[in-house]
């Protein structure tokens, strides 16, 4: 969690850069310890997709991450989609 939360951590950070127009190997070039959300996020989609679920928020960090998608496109992408109970 604190990896998530506090301004120090590496998760964060990574975050923090990406949205600040890094890419995502610029963003890990600049971080001298592991950012293990960047290994989880490709995980949890490939896990997804086997079992066939939708994870709408996941496959945009996905996209940004290794796709090279803009973040500002990613997020368009996220309000686009119609209202459903989730």
């Amino acid at each position: 969690m604190t990896t998530c939360i506090s301004p120090k951590g590496r998760n964060r950070t990574f975050g923090e850069r990406i949205g600040q127009g890094q890419t995502a190997e610029e963003a890990l070039a600049a971080t001298e310890s592991v950012v293990e959300g960047v290994a989880t996020c490709q995980s949890v989609v490939s896990l997804a997709g086997r079992h066939n679920i939708e994870m709408p928020i996941t496959q945009a960090v996905y996209q940004v991450l290794f796709k090279s998608k803009p973040v500002h496109e990613a997020i368009a992408d996220l309000m686009k989609r119609k209202l459903k109970a989730e």
